[in-house]
């Protein structure tokens, strides 16, 4: 039997069935409201599908001659492209093991022949319908992740350009260059991603950790806009009571973040990146064994995120001019950093950064101030 091309402004739906009559009647039944394919055996039914577009419903005869419907059912929900495609069973079989059968490979419904017309249509209209209503959930639920993926782009734009402004801000009153928050943000990367291969490190700095450390790294220093520019830029050596008053650029910097996490309404992703903004610029200066500021912290106590970060900052503030020091050739600054593990810096830290010196050189020659 061939049936011509379905409509396709209505619903599709495939007619399995090896009886030409079984065919024809429900095809008469149902063309007025439905496109219709038709196919024979199991073998046709499943070449029918291998084209676009698919059905929207199946109706399946089960006592069919080599393939029967059960055997075709299961293969159209093996195949991940004809899984959700509603099936029908049409059968003559009655006994409650051979509908259990059917459902458990897959079938939504069970008619019984001799049909009965309305309880068809009622069936196929119901089908149709629970289909449709998928799809328009699928869609809406489709149109709402495009709507939360843009909302966390701008989120995340939004957050970059507040790092942006922040850091900034705190180098337009230093004077270190934008180029050293380049390098130390770049320093910090290097050692979180040489670090996260040791089992100990691994668990905590997964990539989403990382590139949130990346992130924050450039408001380690963001205190600094509370010091004032008679200590901050002053050319020569510091006073005690001026270094006293400099310290205060950690607790300065962690208390201008925490305040910023107070008033917002945040995400949990958000709260994040500003938990390791702050524990960045108020643990830098903490030394492992407990000598550092502003809190005299040792150890483990001290943040990961903050011991990366001081190897970064020492490191960079080595190589780097300043107007009361030249800079230190690298050979000469890597040495200080290996000096300084188990006193000044975590030893895990500080054997990343050996392994990494070449990136590190890498890294200052890319963002240079003499360029």
């Amino acid at each position: 039997m061939t049936m011509p091309p379905p409509n396709s402004d209505k619903p599709r739906i495939l007619i399995v069935d090896d009886e030409p009559i079984n065919l024809k009647v429900m095809a008469d039944l149902l063309r007025d409201s439905y496109g219709l394919i038709v196919a024979k055996d199991g073998p046709q039914a499943l070449a029918r599908l291998a084209g676009d577009p698919l059905p929207d419903l199946i109706l399946l005869d089960v006592m069919m001659p080599g393939m029967d419907g059960v055997e075709v059912c299961r293969r159209l929900k093996e195949d991940a492209r004809t899984r959700d495609l509603p099936v029908i069973f049409i059968t003559a079989m009655g006994q409650v093991h051979d509908e259990t059968r059917g459902f458990a490979v897959g079938a939504v419904d069970y008619i019984t022949k001799p049909i009965s017309p309305p309880v068809v249509l009622a069936r196929v209209r119901t089908h149709i319908a629970l289909r449709e209503a998928r799809r328009a959930l699928a869609l809406q639920n489709r149109q709402l992740e495009d709507r939360v993926a843009e909302r966390t782009r701008d989120l995340l734009r939004a957050q970059d350009a507040t790092i942006r402004a922040m850091a900034s801000l705190a180098e337009t009153r230093d004077n270190e260059t934008g180029n050293h928050i380049r390098r130390t943000q770049n320093y910090v990367l290097a050692l979180a991603l040489h670090l996260r291969r040791d089992p100990r490190y691994a668990g905590r700095l997964d990539e989403e950790t990382i590139e949130l450390l990346y992130k924050s790294a450039p408001l380690h220093d963001v205190g600094k806009v509370g010091i004032p520019d008679s200590i901050l830029l002053k050319p020569g050596k510091l006073t005690d009571d001026e270094f006293h008053i400099m310290k205060t650029h950690a607790a300065l910097g962690h208390d201008a973040i925490f305040a910023a996490e107070g008033q917002a309404d945040m995400a949990a992703g958000e709260s994040s990146f500003l938990r390791i903004a702050r524990e960045i610029a108020h643990g830098h200066h903490e030394r492992w064994d407990g000598t550092g500021y502003p809190q005299g912290l040792a150890g483990e106590a001290i943040p990961l995120s903050a011991r990366l970060m001081a190897v970064a900052d020492v490191y960079d503030a080595l190589i780097s001019r300043r107007c009361y020091k030249p800079p230190f050739p690298h050979e000469k600054a890597a040495a200080i950093i290996r000096e300084g593990s188990g006193s000044h810096f975590d030893p895990a830290v500080v054997a990343a950064f050996t392994a990494l010196e070449d990136e590190f050189k890498d890294i200052a020659d890319r963002y240079s101030d003499e360029e």
